[in-house]
């Protein structure tokens, strides 16, 4: 991979561009995690709105135990988004070149770590909660906190509730019949990159999903492994710019 674009996609500097290419690739992880883990611990990962409503449900039915089980899911998720935030602002406040990069080199680590070692994790529970639920909710957490820092809160990756919405939306306004006696100020246009954008976004997740049943379904949990290289491939050389940019400093003190 060109040294420069691996700097595009998740070096400091952002353009829409990069944020666009980006957000493809963490989609399609994000499909492919959510859809294996699935496979692997019976529970979507990423769907904090299905685990919030699911914790009312057994609420009502009594089911207090499913409740902390959903509780341990949700705490997780939070936990790695405030993680990433941590990690990208301490990174921005220290001027590094992998402000983006270096949460997605965590993420790349844990799935590697789930990957190699999922098996030996499935058969860890806690008293409420599975290790591996609680992992995967983390890494979700992590990618779209990251995702949404970069972008402005213009690209989410971990689920498509909202991307789909906002599709539809273009689309009213790509099929709205706009009046010859309207006046230019009351025209109603579509975004046309921004439909192309949350359309492939979405593509992106589809795919990603069928990847990742498919491949925990034949190999197991080391399909992640793929998942974590491709991450680690793209966030590398920002990484080595500021340990280059460390051992310079170290030098001349």
């Amino acid at each position: 991979m060109p040294l420069n674009f691996s700097r595009k996609l998740t070096g400091r500097s952002r353009s829409k561009d990069a944020n666009f290419q980006l957000g493809c690739v963490l989609a399609f992880v994000a499909g492919a995690i959510n859809a294996g883990g699935f496979l692997a611990v019976q529970q979507y990962t990423s769907h904090m709105t299905g685990i919030v409503s699911a914790m009312a449900d057994h609420i009502a039915l009594g089911a207090y135990d499913l409740v902390l089980t959903g509780a341990g899911a949700l705490v997780s998720f939070l936990v790695g988004a405030a993680c990433s935030a941590a990690m990208v602002n301490y990174s921005r406040r220290h001027y590094m070149h992998s402000e983006y990069a270096f949460p997605l080199l965590f993420e790349a680590g844990l799935l590697l770590c789930f990957g190699l070692l999922g098996s030996k994790l499935a058969a860890i529970d806690g008293v409420f909660f599975s290790v591996t639920v609680m992992l995967l909710c983390f890494i979700m957490g992590l990618q779209n906190a990251v995702i949404t820092k970069l972008s402005n809160a213009e690209i989410r990756t971990t689920h498509i509730t909202g991307i789909v919405t906002d599709i539809g939306i273009e689309l009213g306004k790509l099929f709205y019949w706009n009046s010859p006696r309207m006046g230019s100020t009351l025209k109603v246009t579509a975004d046309k990159f921004r439909l192309k954008v949350l359309t492939t976004l979405a593509s992106s997740f589809a795919i990603g999903a069928l990847v990742g049943a498919l491949g925990f379904k034949h190999v197991g949990y080391v399909a992640t492994v793929p998942l974590a290289l491709v991450l680690m491939a793209l966030v590398i050389v920002p990484v080595l710019d500021d340990f280059c940019d460390y051992v310079r400093k170290s030098k001349t003190k």
